[in-house]
């Protein structure tokens, strides 16, 4: 035993002195910062393993970065250093380096650690050890503890003990950090020494507390951790210490009356404090009472909370409140659970069970006629609905008996009544008594409950008796609108207006003047009522208005005011008319399009409104307006054919009216040329009396040239000079486009048709033929189809001398004038103030003579005088008579 004793006295002390120099380095480590630092470790490490701490502040102070130099160990910020990988040290020491640097000071220093493995003297002692280590994690990681709520002690009570199975081979000491502990609710906790047993101090409230964790440590006295730090949890069992509450100290709900059994009226909230999801904190709820008690009205859900109604017989007119006395209880409604009580106030909510009646079923009430906006009477609306509530609150209607809207009636929301009035004057000439049907409805629509009948009717009738009062005369209209033509003269007749006297209904003995201080464009006949102009009006006058007042004075003295709304408009001159006015229709009734002129600007201008003013005339027409300017015109079913004479009338945008006469020749025809010589759509051709006169004096004109061709030519006298001019009296013919020799030979008359153009239209009217035979000279005039002969035969030899002279020369002279135009200038009917000139002369390259006829603009009449201008003296007189007449 002695050696054994020796050995085991040896390994004590070896073991203390072990310890004592690891103390020393640990102070070495403390006191030297930045030196090398020495730790004494087990040969193998594992994973995370906390080596030991280093103190890095008192090397550097501020170090911002923190680096090992073996990255099989992990400094942190505290300076504990922590293995990353297993590490199994083969020799006895190991050595790393951690490397501190501070960035903005740029300062860097370095720690040097060395790690000393313990050596065991058998492998024997080595296997233990590693046996102890493997079993450290169970014994070193107790299951959580627990403790009672609310425990009565005694106290300390030890609730859990943490033990590590390195104390086999080192002398732990064991300590706790987290609340309770060193942290607030500092105190209820505490861990021993030596034993690693935890106790409490003192009693603790779950709801308050419901757990701590805490974190315990197992070290030896020289700083070595063999242990992780343990994070032990300790809970606080719970103790049904609480009674559940309501949410609320009253619950009101609001249910409507008569509602289905079953209907939902509200739900009741209560908690409780103690754990959830345990029977401490299952609730159920039941009614302990009702107010009043019966009949039983409620029923609530024993786990929900929720309220619903038992029975229809809800009546907020018989109990329009009801209190409810609600109780809780946790443990699943145990009879030992604890419990609380809530009150519940449920209101009956208004419905419009009960419909609105009027006082009695008739009223009577007078009001004297003419009066307007006065309350003739009040008429009481009953309702036993919730007062000022929309089933109780009404609306009255008039549904008969006030077609003519002289009636309104309202509700005083006060006083819930009708209020009848007058918005309109009555009459009494016209009625006096007026029967009034009104009805009472409420804001909202009736509702039928399971005991009520039909629904009820609020109506009632009320009698209006007008009272008759002496009157005024009224005029009608009270407003008279009138338009004045701005260039209507003084004293013209533009209107009438009269006043009535409402007793008799007529207009005898009253009398009318303008008030003072009016317009002075018109003035009214005192007797008659007739308005009249007083003044000349501007021409160039825009259009104005003014609003005069007419006073009507009765015999009486009793008076009447009307208005007139008097509008001068401008000085127009110009209608709209018509053009054309002569149409063709066929058989085959095809409207004919008639179109309205007018020179006039806006307002005065189209839009045109046509219409046949007179109907009897018109009745077999019809009238289809086209657009802005024309109308279709065509003939209804039935009418004979025939001309017909038909007004039409004109009225522009202003109202301003033209009339014009259209004569429509309806035909028996295919087409319109067949029916003579009115226009359908595009005028048909018509000879004017100037034509008659341009073709009389073209006539004349070839007939000098025969005479004078006879004189020179003739066969009464026999000479040479006759003989070698024999041949000239033939007409040699030319076929070419242009005048040949022969025609241009000075002892031939060219001869060619004439063609005369309608002043309008420009269309052909004639031809004029001139043929010339042996010994006898023939003149024809064709027109439409007509033909009238002359012939003249021969003269004196004198006579055809001078005038084979004449016409020489005049032939001459024209003959540079060929191909000039011909003009006629048509006298304007409406103007008067242009003269007429025809120049018939028109070569057209056939060898006949021709003439065109169309109006003249004020730059052909300027070319006419100068054609005459330039006659020779000797030749003016005979141009003159047929050039200008």
């Amino acid at each position: 035993m002695a050696p054994a004793a020796a050995r085991q006295g040896g390994s004590l002390c070896r073991t203390a002195c072990r310890q004592l120099l690891f103390g020393l380095l640990v102070l070495s480590l403390f006191c030297e910062a930045c030196k090398k630092v020495t730790f004494n470790v087990p040969s193998k490490l594992e994973a995370g393993t906390l080596v030991g701490r280093v103190n890095l502040r008192e090397c550097l102070k501020s170090a911002e970065h923190i680096s090992s130099s073996d990255p099989d160990f992990r400094i942190l910020e505290d300076g504990s250093v922590y293995t990353t990988n297993i590490i199994s040290l083969s020799s006895e020491e190991k050595t790393f380096t951690i490397l501190l640097k501070d960035i903005q000071r740029h300062e860097e220093k370095k720690i040097h650690v060395n790690l000393l493995a313990h050596q065991e003297k058998t492998h024997k002692t080595r296997h233990t050890r590693d046996t102890v280590l493997r079993r450290t994690k169970r014994r070193w990681a107790p299951i959580p503890s627990s403790m009672m709520e609310n425990s009565l002690g005694p106290f300390p009570m030890q609730i859990q003990q943490v033990q590590s199975d390195t104390a086999q081979n080192y002398t732990i000491y064991y300590s706790a950090s987290g609340p309770g502990i060193d942290k607030d609710p500092k105190g209820l906790f505490y861990i021993e020494r030596e034993t690693g047993n935890i106790f409490a101090t003192g009693p603790v409230d779950r709801e308050q507390y419901p757990s701590f964790k805490i974190i315990c440590f197992a070290t030896t006295a020289d700083g070595y951790s063999p242990e992780k730090p343990l994070l032990h949890t300790i809970r606080i069992e719970d103790d049904n210490d609480n009674a559940p509450c309501f949410t609320q100290d009253l619950f009101e709900f609001v249910v409507p009356e008569h509602c289905k059994p079953g209907t939902v009226v509200g739900k009741v909230i209560a908690e409780d404090r103690d754990e959830p999801y345990t029977l401490h904190t299952t609730l159920r709820y039941q009614i302990v009472s009702e107010q009043p008690p019966l009949p039983k009205m409620f029923s609530v859900h024993r786990e929900s909370g929720v309220i619903t109604t038992l029975t229809s017989q809800l009546d907020r007119e018989i109990i329009d409140k009801h209190i409810v006395l609600i109780e809780v209880r946790d443990m699943a409604g145990q009879p030992f659970g604890l419990c609380n009580t809530g009150t519940v106030v449920i209101n009956v909510g208004d419905i419009n069970d009960h419909a609105p009646y009027c006082g009695h079923s008739s009223y009577e009430t007078k009001v004297q006629e003419n009066q307007v906006n006065v309350e003739i009477m009040r008429i009481p609306c009953l309702d036993k609905d919730e007062p000022n509530s929309p089933a109780w609150n009404c609306r009255f209607s008039i549904v008969k008996g006030n077609e003519d809207n002289h009636f309104a009636i309202t509700t005083d929301g006060r006083t819930n009544e009708g209020v009848l009035c007058v918005v309109k004057g009555l009459d009494y000439e016209t009625a006096n008594l007026r029967i009034l049907e009104i009805t009472v409805v409420n804001e909202i629509p009736y509702a039928v409950v399971p005991y009520s009948s039909a629904l009820p009717q609020g109506i009632c009738t009320v009698r209006v008796i007008v009272l008759d009062v002496d009157e005024g005369p009224v005029f009608k209209p009270c407003l008279l609108n009138i338009r004045i033509d701005g260039c209507r003269t003084v004293g013209t007749v533009v209107g009438k207006y009269l006043a009535e006297d409402p007793e008799t209904g007529n207009s005898e003995g009253i009398s009318y003047q303008i008030a003072p201080g009016q317009c002075s464009w018109i003035t009214i006949d005192e007797n008659s009522g007739e308005l009249r102009t007083t003044t000349l009006f501007d021409k160039d006058m825009a259009v104005r208005q003014c609003n005069i007042t007419v006073l009507a004075i009765d015999r009486s003295g009793k008076t009447g005011t009307g208005t007139v709304l008097a509008t001068v408009d401008a000085c127009i001159r110009y209608y709209p008319i018509l053009t054309p006015r002569d149409f063709i229709i066929c058989r085959d009734r095809k409207p004919v399009c008639i179109t309205a002129v007018n020179p006039n600007e806006y307002p005065y201008s189209e839009p045109f409104r046509f219409d046949i003013s007179d109907r009897s005339v018109g009745s077999g027409w019809q009238t289809t307006q086209h657009d802005a300017k024309s109308m279709y015109l065509s003939p209804k079913n039935g009418i004979p054919f025939g001309i017909y004479t038909l007004p039409i009338s004109v009225r522009d945008n202003a109202g301003r009216q033209g009339t014009s006469v259209v004569k429509v020749n309806y035909c028996d025809c295919i087409t319109p040329s067949d029916c003579g010589v009115f226009r359908q759509i595009v005028p048909a051709v018509t000879l004017g009396v100037w034509a008659i006169l341009a073709m009389i004096l073209g006539s004349l004109l070839l007939l000098l040239i025969l005479i004078t061709l006879c004189g020179c030519y003739g066969t009464g006298a026999v000479s040479k000079h006759v003989t070698d001019d024999l041949a000239n009296q033939n007409l040699i013919i030319s076929n070419t486009e242009a005048p040949g020799e022969e025609v241009m030979d000075p002892n031939i008359i060219p001869l060619q048709p004439a063609t005369v153009n309608s002043c309008d239209q420009g269309v052909g009217i004639g031809t004029i033929r001139h043929e010339v035979k042996t010994g006898v000279q023939s003149f024809e005039m064709s027109k439409g189809g007509h033909q009238t002969v002359e012939s003249v035969r021969g003269y004196g030899k004198s006579t055809m001398e001078q005038g084979r002279y004449s016409c020489s020369e005049w032939q001459n002279f024209m003959h540079s004038r060929l191909g000039e135009k011909v003009y006629m200038c048509r006298q304007d009917e409406e103007n008067k103030h242009s003269e007429d000139y025809v120049l018939p002369y028109n070569y057209e390259g056939r060898g006949s003579l021709a003439g065109s006829v169309g109006c003249c603009s004020d730059q052909q009449e300027e070319e006419v005088l100068d054609f005459l201008d330039q006659l020779e003296p000797k030749f003016r007189t005979l141009a003159e008579t047929c050039v200008k007449r």
